[in-house]
C-alpha cells in the first residue's frame, strides 16, 4: 500500500502559518497589521539600539546616530554603587553576590530547614560587615554613602521581609475578638492605605525628626526603611485577611475538637492553608512595593534612580537619558521577573494554581 504524503503547505512551518496566521480573512488582515507594526517599530529600534549604537566608554555619542550606551559603560560604578568608595567596590559586589546566592538557594523548598535559617542570619551579618566595615581591618564606610543598587536591595529585601510577618499579625488582629486590638488594627490599616507612600516618606524625613530630643538623630535610610515596612504591611494585611476569610469554618471546629488553642490552630492549620491561597496577590503587593522603593529619590536618598539622575546631570550626557533609563528598567524587570517566576514555581509545588 502506497502512503501519500500530505501537501507541503499543510505541514511544517508553512502548515503552522496557514493554520494560525492565515486561516481566515480576518486572521490574515490582523497578521499583516501586526507584521507592519513590527516592521515600522521594532526594526528601527534595533537599528538605534544595536546597529548604530556606541558602547565604548567616554565615546563621543553625538557623532553617531544610534543609542549612546557609553553613558552606562562610563558611569556604571556611580549608577550601581553611588558614592561608595571606588577603591573598595569589591566589598559591595561580594555582598550582592552573597545575597543573590542565598536567594537562589532559598528558591528550592528542599532546603527550607534550620540550616537555611542560620545561613541567612550569617549571610546578613557578613554582608553588614562588608558594607559597613570597621572590624577585621576593613575601612569604615558611612551609611550615608550607600547608594545605587546597594540601597535599593537594602530597602526592598529588608522591607519586604519585615513587612510580611507584620502584615500577618495585623490581619489576625483585625479578626480578633478583642475590641481594642481589632479597632487599632482596623484604624492602622485603613489609615495607611488611605495615604500615598510619598507622604509617609516625607513624614519620616521631615516631620519625625522634629519630635526627637535635641541632639538625637536617626539615619535617613532607617527612617525610609521603617516607612516602607509600615506601608507595605497594611496592604499585606488585607491580602492575608482575604485568605483567612476564605477558610472553611469546619477547619476551626476541627481544631477545637482536637483541643488546639488559638495559637496552635493558626500556626498549624489555618495560616499554612490561607497563605498558600494568597500567594498570587501577595507577590503582586511585594512587586509593587519593590518598585515603590524608587520613591525614596523624593527625600534625597541615592538609590538606583537617584544615582542615574546624578549621572545624567553632567553636560556630556545631556540628551541620552533614554539609554540610562532603559538600563535602569532592565534591572527592575530582572528583579521583578525573579519574584514572579518564583511565585509561579511555588504555586505549582503547593498545587495552588488554577490549572
Amino acid at each position: 500500500m502506497t502512503t501519500i504524503k500530505p501537501p507541503i503547505a499543510s505541514v511544517g512551518i508553512l502548515g503552522w502559518m496557514r493554520k494560525n496566521l492565515f486561516s481566515s480573512p480576518l486572521n490574515t488582515i490582523l497578521t499583516i497589521i501586526i507584521l507592519s507594526i513590527l516592521w515600522f517599530s521594532v526594526l528601527p529600534f534595533l537599528k538605534w539600539a544595536i546597529v548604530f549604537s556606541s558602547w565604548l566608554p567616554d565615546a563621543d555619542c553625538r557623532e553617531t546616530g544610534g543609542a549612546c550606551w557609553s553613558v552606562i559603560s562610563s558611569n556604571y560604578k556611580i549608577i550601581l554603587f553611588g558614592f561608595y568608595p571606588q577603591d573598595i567596590l569589591w566589598r559591595p559586589i561580594t555582598a550582592i553576590v552573597l545575597l543573590v546566592s542565598i536567594l537562589a538557594i532559598s528558591r528550592n523548598r528542599n532546603y527550607w530547614n534550620a540550616v537555611l535559617g542560620y545561613s541567612w542570619i550569617i549571610s546578613l551579618v557578613i554582608m553588614g560587615i562588608l558594607l559597613k566595615g570597621g572590624i577585621f581591618g576593613l575601612e569604615t564606610v558611612d551609611i550615608e554613602k550607600w547608594g545605587g543598587i546597594i540601597l535599593t536591595l537594602l530597602l526592598s529585601v529588608f522591607g519586604l521581609t519585615a513587612a510580611y510577618p507584620l502584615g500577618i499579625v495585623l490581619a489576625l488582629g483585625r479578626q480578633s475578638k478583642m475590641p481594642v486590638i481589632k479597632t487599632f488594627c482596623i484604624f492602622y490599616i485603613e489609615l495607611i492605605r488611605g495615604v500615598p507612600l510619598i507622604s509617609l516618606l516625607f513624614m519620616s524625613s521631615v516631620v519625625f525628626p522634629l519630635f526627637l530630643p535635641e541632639g538625637v538623630s536617626i539615619n535617613g535610610i532607617l527612617r525610609a526603611q521603617v516607612a516602607i515596612i509600615l506601608f507595605t504591611a497594611a496592604y499585606i494585611a488585607e491580602v492575608v485577611r482575604g485568605g483567612l476569610q476564605g477558610m472553611n469554618k469546619g477547619q476551626f471546629e476541627a481544631a477545637d475538637a482536637i483541643g488546639l488553642n488559638y495559637t496552635q490552630t493558626m500556626r498549624l492549620i489555618i495560616l499554612p492553608q490561607a497563605l498558600k491561597i494568597v500567594i498570587p496577590p501577595s507577590v503582586s503587593v511585594l512587586i509593587s512595593a519593590f518598585k515603590d522603593t524608587s520613591l525614596v529619590v523624593i527625600i534625597g536618598l541615592y538609590d538606583l534612580l537617584k544615582t542615574t539622575q546624578s549621572t545624567l546631570s553632567e553636560p556630556k550626557w545631556t540628551g541620552f537619558s533614554a539609554e540610562a533609563y532603559i538600563f535602569l528598567a532592565l534591572i527592575y524587570f530582572i528583579c521583578c521577573f525573579f519574584m514572579s517566576s518564583y511565585s509561579r514555581k511555588l504555586e505549582k509545588e503547593l498545587n495552588t494554581s488554577l490549572e
